[in-house]
């Protein structure tokens, strides 16, 4: 087999990237339009005119001088990691913005190709570019595509392997460039081949410490101790201060005025007024007003859209598994299997994997895609937008609100997500709070207590309405603690001013509807639901276990509850209930199903197929509104689940903080259960 070739996909966030990437390589890395959606490096595969190749998404990044962790992850594999091809993708209606990373990064390397994506939309806006003409300009290989169509793609392809090595040189002003030409002398013991002697110029005179560091590690050269290297940029630095020359505004003015002016040769614009279209939208989804009310009703739609949706065929999941179970347990009998055998298999595991399934699967399946639409329309910005007010005032970013918009899908995804928040205080404070807003996996728990205790006998339409009503107002509680715990936060342990929010509103993008149903079926719902089940499984386990074995003349699963009851009733709830919520640690999902297996277990002799005989074996269990309200409050308020619990440890390196993230909303939890409880035994 040959070697592998090693290509890097670098750009702008939100111009594509992932779109190519799944094009090139076949995979389905998922895609979104927004800013940060790409927060780690990707690693894909394919195969071209018998060439091998690797290719390697790194986040979106606007330069190569980095403010974020993603933006110096980007930064680091662009100038320290030796591949073949760097292809920088770039969005055809706003090249003069991405163009600056493109000239940077052929300031340290000569293999760059330049794709420029988003054809399609450029057309429609009257942008027309000369590619040949910027080809030209730029030295360097020069495409023109329309990933999400696919158009230009074996293009791409053929550009991967031709050579135009006679890159632009970034001219500035004539201060820097006679600095560059003082230092670029006492570099002569640098290797070239590693890293372009004008880039390393440049971040000398620029100062970057951290990146002078890296660059020294890279290019195995001490910079900083060279008397040579020194000296020379002593005087480069003494010539500046005589002529009154801010280096880094002289370096950024001469990135954009070299920017303007490939643009002004290359791009015509036939409809100078083509963005005033979004503009005018803009002015109500992101108003004072109007922004706050449509982004709840747009909430509450998806949410009534679920409840709605997810009834019918939770009820026929559950009836289809209901007559399968007694075909099974017949099946299982008539291969003489042990008897206890076949009570493990179906009164354990077959049950509490069916409920998972039956409840998870059919809310799932609906929200996922909806809410995967309002990625793709270029929403979510508009919420982070609209609450970055809020944010402000508890001295928090207003990033924040896209990660909190990602808990309601996987909190552990959100918590990788923070990445896109430049300030580490502000990223902490974001992680600690991010468990405050209610993942997907606790939805079907949160929507079966409510259509039970909270809408008494309302009925199609009404019942639905009131269900997705109280759902907002749950997430609307869960918004508010986020906000309450970062204002908290930022006041005691992590101290500060907030740092000035710049988040790019992605144009608004017509969603391909089908191709992201699919993608979400498959890439999240199916994803969720198999991790779901592979942890029911030995919970259903576990549960038979304790609910079958005596021990002095009590089962496990009694003795456990009984351990656990004092401090559940002081927080409104029973010990079966508390038991679920901790073997659920593993994940939110099995929760619910664990609690209605352990009352099943504990001689409640009750048929399950529908809500109401639901309600029935809770009832008949203890449970009174005051149950309800502790669960669903304590569902929302409670420990992350083991993967989010990982993922924060790797994400912030310190057992300090992973043990805050796992303690405050656990202890947020069990002080507004006591109060809710004190309250109904005092009124």
């Amino acid at each position: 087999m040959d070697q592998e070739k090693i290509l890097t996909l670098a750009g702008n966030p939100n111009v594509g990237k992932t779109t190519v990437f799944n094009n090139l390589t076949g995979m389905k890395q998922h895609t979104g339009n927004w800013a940060g959606k790409t927060v780690t490096n990707a690693k894909g595969y394919f195969k071209h005119n018998n060439e091998n190749y690797t290719i390697i998404d790194i986040p979106g990044t606007y330069s190569l001088i980095s403010q974020s962790k993603d933006e110096e992850v980007a930064r680091d594999f662009i100038c320290f990691e030796d591949t073949y091809k760097i292809i920088i993708v770039c969005d055809a209606t706003a090249l003069e913005r991405n163009l600056q990373l493109v000239l940077q990064t052929i300031e340290v390397r000569k293999n760059v190709i330049l794709c420029v994506n988003l054809l399609d939309e450029a057309k429609k806006k009257n942008i027309d570019i000369n590619i040949e003409k910027l080809r030209k300009i730029l030295g360097i290989e020069v495409v023109g595509i329309s990933a999400r169509k696919r158009q230009g793609i074996d293009k791409l392809l053929e550009k991967i392997e031709e050579d135009n090595n006679n890159p632009y040189t970034l001219k500035y002003n004539d201060y820097i460039e006679n600095c560059i030409n003082i230092l670029q002398n006492s570099l002569k013991n640098i290797d070239t081949k590693k890293l372009d002697k004008r880039f390393i110029c440049l971040r000398l005179l620029e100062n970057d410490k951290e990146l002078i560091k890296s660059i020294e590690k890279y290019i195995n050269f001490n910079i900083s101790e060279d008397k040579t290297i020194l000296k020379s940029l002593e005087e480069s630095n003494k010539y500046l201060e005589e002529n009154n020359i801010n280096v880094v505004d002289s370096i950024t003015n001469g990135i954009y005025n070299n920017c303007e002016k490939i643009v002004k040769e290359t791009v015509s614009y036939k409809d100078k007024e083509y963005y005033k279209k979004g503009l005018n939208i803009d002015k109500y989804l992101t108003s004072k007003l109007v922004g706050i009310p449509v982004m709840l009703a747009l909430l509450g739609l998806i949410f009534w859209i679920t409840i709605v949706g997810s009834n019918y065929p939770s009820s026929l999941l559950s009836n289809m598994f209901f007559l399968i179970e007694d075909k099974l347990r017949y099946s299982l009998e008539y291969i003489n299997l042990p008897s206890v055998l076949i009570s493990i298999l179906i009164d354990g595991v077959y049950k509490v994997v069916t409920w998972v399934v039956a409840v998870m699967l059919p809310p799932m399946a609906i929200f996922f895609p909806m809410f995967t639409i309002l990625e793709d329309l270029g929403y979510l910005p508009r919420i982070a937008f609209n609450m970055d007010k809020l944010f402000k005032k508890c001295n928090a970013c207003g990033k924040q609100a896209l990660t909190m918009c990602m808990g309601f899908g996987c909190n552990a995804c959100a918590i990788t997500g923070c990445r896109i928040i430049d300030s580490p205080r502000e990223r902490l404070i974001a992680i600690l709070t991010n468990n405050f807003v209610p993942c997907n996996g606790r939805f079907p728990t949160l929507i079966s207590i409510i259509s039970m205790f909270f809408i008494g006998g309302a009925i199609g339409f009404y019942n639905s309405f009131l269900s997705a009503l109280f759902l907002i107002f749950v997430i609307l509680l869960g918004v508010f603690m986020t906000l309450i715990m970062s204002n908290i936060l930022s006041k005691t342990i992590l101290k500060g001013i907030p740092t000035n929010f710049a988040l790019e509103l992605p144009p608004y993008r017509k969603p391909q509807i089908l191709k992201t149903i699919v993608r979400s079926i498959f890439d999240r719902t199916l994803f969720v639901l198999g991790r779901a089940v592979v942890v029911a499984i030995p919970a259903g386990v576990i549960i038979w276990i304790m609910a079958n074995i005596t021990v002095v003349d009590k089962t496990i699963l009694l003795h456990t509850t009984d351990f656990l009851n004092p401090l559940a009733s002081l927080m409104g709830l029973d010990g079966v209930i508390l038991m679920a919520f901790i073997l659920g640690f593993p994940a939110n999902e099995i929760v619910f199903p664990i609690i209605i297996m352990s009352y099943i277990g504990g001689s409640t002799l009750i048929e399950i197929d529908n809500i109401s005989q639901l309600k029935e074996l809770l009832l008949l269990n203890g449970w009174t509104l005051k149950t309800a309200i502790c669960t669903a409050i304590f569902c929302i308020f409670h420990w992350p689940c083991s993967t989010t619990c990982l993922t924060i440890y790797k994400e912030t390196k310190s057992m300090k903080w992973s043990f805050l993230s796992f303690i405050i909303p656990t202890v947020v939890g069990v002080l507004m259960c006591v109060a809710i409880n004190l309250a109904f035994n005092i009124f």
